[in-house]
């Protein structure tokens, strides 16, 4: 895929290292990430670190992006999951096939846009009692078709270089981690 374009929504209570390293990583493995704030374009994270978005979420249109991303923390994943647009995107991203990637506590936006359905994913612990209907797994990242989940902070390096590896290939990841000096 060429000129791949990645959603990265951002809500208040987001958490900062899970946005901010995934935006770098996509970001340095030569993939647009476009970061969208669901109310102003200056959003605050749980750990009131404030990140100015290059859009807002009204002006995504889901025929222009190759998937999503949904950072966790909270109260930043409830906040998107009681976003309607940000249910939207979801719900056609995944009849299009295309990515769809949350950590921590978002995959329960994931589950509220009716995207989880028999797919095994995971979640930040104690996150696993509103993802019902899918196949949950205690792994720390799990791969579903195109649907990537991690369970926390201290596992979005690798989440990152996951969807890198997803969109770009084990020969990108390999690039990034000697750059890196991972």
């Amino acid at each position: 895929m060429i000129n791949l374009k990645i959603l990265i929504p951002l809500a208040n209570g987001f958490e900062e290292i899970e946005a901010i390293t995934c935006i770098d990583i996509l970001r340095r493995a030569e993939i647009k990430v476009i970061t969208a704030s669901i109310s102003n374009s200056f959003v605050t994270g749980s750990h009131d670190i404030i990140i100015k978005t290059d859009t807002h979420i009204n002006n995504i249109k889901t025929s222009e992006i190759n998937g999503i991303i949904l950072p966790g923390g909270m109260p930043g994943a409830i906040n998107l999951s009681n976003n309607h647009k940000i249910i939207e995107i979801l719900k056609v991203l995944v009849k299009e096939g295309k990515l769809i990637a949350a950590i921590c506590a978002a995959p329960i936006v994931l589950e509220k846009a009716g995207v989880l359905s028999k797919i095994k994913a995971t979640s930040y612990p104690g996150f696993e009692k509103e993802m019902l209907s899918c196949k949950y797994k205690e792994d720390r990242i799990v791969l579903d078709n195109n649907i990537i989940t991690a369970r926390g902070p201290g596992v979005t390096l690798d989440f990152a270089m996951e969807i890198v590896n997803y969109l770009k290939g084990k020969e990108m990841v390999q690039q990034l981690k000697k750059i890196m000096l991972i």
